[in-house]
């Protein structure tokens, strides 16, 4: 049970820093002068978050410098509610480090084709009711 505490706290904590981060980097005078439309907030996330979550994973898996508790804080909740792009480019890099090129690849691109095909039907069928 105390997991569970710990991964809605390290949630609620990525949650509020995603809002923040998000909003902040959009109100930023070169980003909407520069960037246009462009979701420069999102991908800062993303990218903050999958350079945490390759921290985080050599800090706790590999060289057991953190307690294996700090997983579920860290990177379940806190990365997992900042972005869940971190743990899709975790899991790439495993594919790739086990010599799984076909299933990175397919990974990779399937990931990214039906999550936009998805949120595009998702929204065209919600905008019919």
């Amino acid at each position: 049970m105390t997991h569970l505490l710990m991964i809605a706290v390290g949630g609620a904590a990525g949650a509020l820093c995603r809002y923040g981060l998000v909003n902040w980097i959009s109100s930023l005078p070169y980003s909407k002068s520069q960037w246009g439309a462009f979701p420069l907030g999102t991908l800062s996330v993303n990218v903050i978050g999958s350079f945490g979550i390759g921290i985080l994973y050599v800090l706790i898996a590999e060289r057991m410098a953190l307690h294996p508790d700090w997983r579920n804080v860290a990177m379940i909740g806190f990365l997992g509610a900042l972005t869940t792009f971190s743990t899709f480019s975790l899991e790439t890099i495993m594919l790739l480090e086990r010599g799984q090129l076909a299933y990175a690849l397919l990974y990779i691109i399937s990931s990214l084709l039906i999550c936009i095909i998805a949120t595009w039907l998702a929204i065209s069928l919600t905008r019919l009711f």
